[in-house]
């Protein structure tokens, strides 16, 4: 079995914690809409899929954005109710920094372009780690678990999939990267991720 050379990490549910409920609150007290009403509008109907997804421009989904939650949402408003959901994970980036002893590592997570492009502002952590490799799901015009977007990912990287083992904290979407022929490995928290690690000679 060809040993595993690379390591892609999701963000959102492993690399930090992501609390949703804590950016709809802090949108729902910007906006004045309740918080039922921003998930309605913004995640229950498909609005955040197709901004994962690539299928509209960065302009679009912050306009599309505004439009739904009826707020004139600037950049710098967006960014901060995604940051407030944002908490570093220090156990599972301090894995990452032992495993880049023995191999690369990225970052690709379900997410529209402005989170590829404004990282160093919201989880500043990850760019001392992964450098430029911090891949957004939009910008390879497809959202996990369609197996493409791994092997996307991977040609980007250099990497053939038999190298690669994925991380993430969704069991789709860690089939979907089996599927395109990584390993893979579902996080539930850092010590069983230190022992898939260990397994695989990474630690």
């Amino acid at each position: 079995m060809t040993p595993v050379s690379l390591v892609l990490f999701d963000m959102d549910g492993v690399l930090c914690r992501y609390d949703r409920a804590a950016r709809i609150a802090w949108l729902s007290s910007l906006s004045g809409r309740s918080s039922r009403e921003i998930q309605a509008a913004i995640w229950d109907s498909g609005f955040e899929t197709l901004g994962d997804a690539g299928a509209i421009t960065a302009a679009d989904y912050l306009r599309g954005f505004s439009e739904r939650i009826g707020h004139p949402l600037t950049l710098e408003e967006w960014l901060t109710a995604r940051k407030v959901s944002m908490t570093p994970s220090a156990e599972v980036l301090d894995l990452v920094r032992r495993l880049k002893a023995r191999a690369r590592v990225a970052v690709l997570t379900n997410n529209n372009t402005i989170i590829r492009d404004r990282i160093d502002h919201l989880l500043p952590e990850l760019r001392p780690l992964f450098g430029e490799a911090i891949f957004a799901s939009a910008e390879f015009r497809r959202a996990k678990p369609d197996p493409e977007i791994y092997r996307r990912c991977l040609d980007r990287l250099g990497a053939s999939p038999a190298e690669a083992l994925f991380i993430d904290d969704l069991p789709e979407n860690v089939a979907g990267a089996v599927a395109a022929g990584l390993r893979g490995h579902r996080f539930t928290a850092a010590r069983p991720l230190a022992a898939a690690l260990e397994r695989f000679g990474l630690l």
